[in-house]
């Protein structure tokens, strides 16, 4: 595919005349286009499945006021759109330049001072676009172009009208797996964190010319990056540090983007982006292309005007069948620059203790609810009941927060108003399904209870046996993904300081020996029953005398 563009049409998107199309991706297609007053833009008319009702255009019209606000020369910003004409569409600045993706499959992996302008400069467009309050979600070579010898971030917003459920099967709503923070891939909501570790695995691209969790089939890129297991060779010395901390599997771990201009750029860390004047370098004045999504074609590079910088370069990288994943030998990692950021910007990462914490949790939760049943069985039913409905009705109503600033593209003063009005209505949804999760972990404890009855097994061992069934019941029946997803959220949250994490592990390990105490020191307590359901009388007690 050559950039030059093809012969002038009279094909018009709204005041746009269509010159060429440039590129192709999973939202539209990208035109380039004269705009009235005779100036080119990128034009991006999206497909009917990305934006078919009313409800998908009032979410544009919000995303696009958002993104209007967006004012730096590290992105493409927002001209123009049309989310409610015959053919939809959204113009941005048209930037004359290859991607990343692009230059570095044709021209080799980006080094030295070049290397560390870019990725100073996608940082701040990082910064400029979390600015106006939107998240890019969808940073990777194919979504930066160059300019020059500066990045120009494209596509920022839009990727946040793939979150419709609607939109599944187009493949955006799981984005570039290489790319995705390991928090979204666990099904947790994208923050600034997110954009900054995809910003760190994009400058690991310019400078080595691989993705840093390899390639091969998405499952197995996307179990490595939950990893962390990235392949960080070629990394210069002096980047090292920045990129590992901003590939900390952790949010918390990572840098802020402004400490991340502060350690390339030199200064204090700060939110605001650092290139509010013109880019340092002209940009050319012949076209090149704009990158969509999807790989890279042949590209015909046109010459740029004197006085742009060449971009630095290699010869074109050679890709192993498969890329190596482990880390530098130890005494490689040793020699590594100690950090490239400012004292206090960032946290030490966090050890693998973490995950051990939250096996401990989640393993002394399920043993303490085991052994609540031996203690007072009644009791211990009607608490986990309780605990069911209310974290299932806080799933409900915070989901529908969420949607609700999705929708909207920022968050609103009477968020927090609404969520609280709305929460008697989500307790009276969530009731029916934890009703039924209910009885599916009582029948099946049930059923053990009364095989352990028939077969006489002791009383402790019995309860403790149908409490880790009915346990296990309610983690894994009918509808228990709306108690699964905010447990484990509690736990990774817990878990994200390493003190607060053992505390709490502490905690949990206090509660299940009292408990294990006063199984082993006496009778359970039937309470407010005044004896065991297979007691002298009843059905149970008749059945068990009978056999």
């Amino acid at each position: 595919m050559t950039t030059s563009p093809q012969t002038p049409t009279d094909l018009y998107v709204g005041d746009y005349r269509v010159l060429a199309k440039i590129g192709e991706g999973g939202m539209g297609v990208v035109h380039l286009a004269q705009a009235p007053d005779g100036s080119r833009v990128a034009l991006k008319v999206l497909r009917p499945h990305v934006i078919g009702d009313d409800e998908a255009r009032e979410r544009l019209a919000r995303e696009v006021e958002s993104l209007r606000r967006v004012t730096s020369p590290r992105v493409a910003e927002v001209l123009d759109a049309d989310p409610w004409g015959e053919t939809p569409f959204v113009a941005t600045r048209y930037v004359p330049g290859l991607s990343l993706h692009q230059h570095v499959r044709a021209e080799g992996r980006i080094r030295d001072d070049d290397l560390r302008h870019f990725a100073a400069g996608l940082a701040e467009a990082v910064i400029a676009v979390h600015q106006v309050g939107v998240l890019h979600r969808d940073i990777k070579p194919s979504n930066v172009l160059l300019e020059g010898r500066s990045p120009v971030l494209i596509d920022f917003g839009l990727a946040r009208l793939a979150e419709d459920p609607r939109l599944t099967h187009t493949g955006w709503l799981l984005g570039t797996p290489g790319y995705l923070a390991p928090e979204i891939l666990y099904g947790e909501d994208a923050t600034t964190a997110s954009d900054v570790h995809a910003w760190a695995a994009t400058v690991v691209f310019a400078a080595t010319g691989r993705p840093p969790f390899g390639t091969g089939p998405a499952m197995a890129i996307m179990d490595r990056v939950r990893r962390g297991e990235h392949d960080l060779s070629g990394v210069p010395e002096s980047l090292y540090p920045l990129v590992l901390a901003g590939l900390a599997p952790e949010p918390e771990d990572r840098p802020t983007t402004g400490a991340v201009v502060a350690a390339l750029r030199g200064g204090t860390p700060s939110s605001a982006p650092a290139d509010a004047a013109a880019p340092a370098d002209p940009p050319p004045t012949m076209p090149w292309m704009v990158a969509d999504h999807g790989a890279a074609p042949t590209t015909t590079v046109q010459p740029a005007t004197p006085g742009t910088k060449p971009l630095t370069v290699l010869a074109p990288p050679v890709v192993p069948a498969r890329e190596p994943f482990q880390q530098p030998a130890a005494a490689a990692r040793a020699s590594r620059p100690p950090s490239l950021l400012p004292a206090g910007a960032m946290r030490q990462p966090s050890s693998g203790s973490a995950r051990l914490q939250r096996s401990l949790l989640l393993g002394g939760g399920f043993a303490t609810g085991a052994v609540a049943f031996g203690v007072a069985p009644y009791l211990a039913f009607a608490t986990f009941a309780v605990l069911a409905l209310v974290v299932r009705t806080l799933s409900w109503t915070t989901e529908s927060a969420r949607e609700r600033q999705h929708r909207r593209g920022r968050r609103a003063w009477y968020d927090a108003p609404l969520t609280v009005l709305t929460t008697p209505w989500y307790l009276v949804v969530a009731t029916g399904g934890t009703l039924l999760l209910l009885v599916w972990a009582g029948t099946l404890a049930s059923i053990l209870g009364v095989a352990g009855l028939l077969f006489r097994a002791p009383s402790a061992a019995l309860l403790v046996a149908t409490g880790a069934l009915f346990t296990l019941g309610l983690w894994s029946g009918p509808g228990s993904k709306r108690l699964r997803l905010p447990v484990r959220r509690g736990v990774v949250s817990v878990t994200r300081d390493v003190w607060i994490g053992w505390t709490v592990v502490a905690g949990v390990a206090i509660v299940l020996g009292a408990l294990a105490w006063m199984l082993l020191a006496g009778e359970p307590s039937w309470s407010p029953q005044p004896g065991p359901p297979w007691r002298e009388g009843t059905l149970l007690g008749t059945l068990r005398a009978w056999l």
